[in-house]
C-alpha cells in the first residue's frame, strides 16, 4: 500500500485533490490509520483515478465524475466523450492542447488496464554519480507544473556547460526533491567526469547511491510517462515493497524532431516495510 503522497505521485495529482475526493466519497483510500489518521492507497485505486482525472479534464462536475465512474463507462465510451469535447477544445488557445494531450495519455492507460506487464521492471543497484545541474520550483509534480520549469533549465545547463568548457560523461538525470507543501525543487542535471569540480555557473553535486531500485525503460514521448510509471506502481505494490520519493528520470537516448525516439530509464527507490 502507498502513503497518500506515493500514490498522489503515482497518479500525477495533488495530495490535497485526493484529500478532497475523499471528502465527497469519490476516491476513498483502501485503508486509513484509526491512531494517526494516514491514508492508504493501492495500485488498483488507480483505475479509478484515471477515470476520474480524464473525466473531469472532459469538463465534467465531480457529481458527473461520481456518476459516470460509478456506471462503469468503458475507454470506448470515454474515448467518444473525448472525441467530442475535442471539437470545442480546438478552438481555444494553445495551453489547452496541453491538457489535451494529458487526456490522451491518461486513456491510453485505461485502455490497457489489465495488460500491462510489470516483466520489464528491474530490480538493481543506482551506483552514485555526478552531475552539474540547475533546480528550480514546481507548483507540483503534475506534469502540466514540470514541464515549463524543466525544459528552460535543460536549456540552460547545456549552455553554461559548454560556455565552462565541461564536456558529459554521460545522460542528461531529471530527479525531484519534496517540499513541505505540494511544490517540487526540480533538478536538471548532466553527468560529468568523477574529478568535476565547480567551474562555472552550475553546481556539481554527487547523486547519491540507490542500493534498491525499481527501473522501467520508457521509450516515446514523456506525456506517455505516466503509463511506466504505473507499471512501476504495480511491480513494487505486488512485490510488497515501498518507494522512497520521486522517480529519477535518466535520459538515455533523444530526438529533437521525433519524440518517438525518446528512451529515459525511470529509477526508483525501494525498500521493505
Amino acid at each position: 500500500m502507498f502513503t497518500i503522497g506515493d500514490f498522489a505521485a503515482f497518479g500525477r495529482v495533488s495530495a490535497r485533490m485526493l484529500r478532497h475526493y475523499d471528502a465527497i466519497g469519490l476516491l476513498r483510500p483502501a485503508g486509513v490509520d484509526n491512531a494517526t489518521g494516514y491514508r492508504y492507497y493501492t495500485a488498483d485505486q488507480l483505475r479509478r483515478l484515471n477515470r476520474i482525472v480524464a473525466l473531469k479534464e472532459l469538463g465534467f462536475t465531480l457529481q458527473q465524475v461520481g456518476a459516470i465512474v460509478d456506471a462503469k463507462v468503458g475507454p470506448e465510451e470515454l474515448r467518444g466523450m473525448l472525441r467530442l469535447r475535442r471539437a470545442q477544445l480546438a478552438q481555444r488557445l494553445a495551453e489547452d492542447a496541453i491538457r489535451l494531450d494529458a487526456v490522451e495519455a491518461r486513456l491510453r492507460i485505461i485502455e490497457k488496464e489489465g495488460h500491462m506487464s510489470t516483466d520489464d521492471v528491474v530490480l538493481k543497484t543506482i551506483p552514485s554519480v555526478r552531475v552539474a545541474e540547475l533546480s528550480a520550483v514546481a507548483a507540483s509534480y503534475d506534469g502540466p507544473d514540470i514541464t515549463p520549469v524543466i525544459q528552460p533549465l535543460y536549456g540552460q545547463i547545456w549552455e553554461r556547460l559548454g560556455m565552462a568548457g565541461v564536456e558529459p560523461d554521460g545522460p542528461p538525470v531529471a530527479y525531484y526533491e519534496k517540499t513541505d507543501g505540494e511544490a517540487v525543487v526540480v533538478h536538471a542535471a548532466v553527468t560529468v567526469k568523477p574529478d568535476q569540480a565547480e567551474t562555472g555557473d552550475f553546481q556539481v553535486v554527487d547523486l547519491p547511491e540507490l542500493a534498491t531500485a525499481a527501473t522501467i525503460v520508457h521509450q516515446g514521448p514523456m506525456d506517455d510517462a505516466d503509463q511506466s510509471m504505473q507499471i512501476l506502481a504495480r511491480w513494487i505494490d505486488d512485490g510488497g515493497y515501498r518507494s522512497v520519493g520521486y522517480a529519477r528520470e535518466v535520459c538515455l537516448a533523444f530526438d529533437p524532431d521525433d519524440e518517438s525516439k525518446w528512451v529515459h530509464e525511470f529509477q526508483i527507490e525501494v525498500t521493505r516495510p
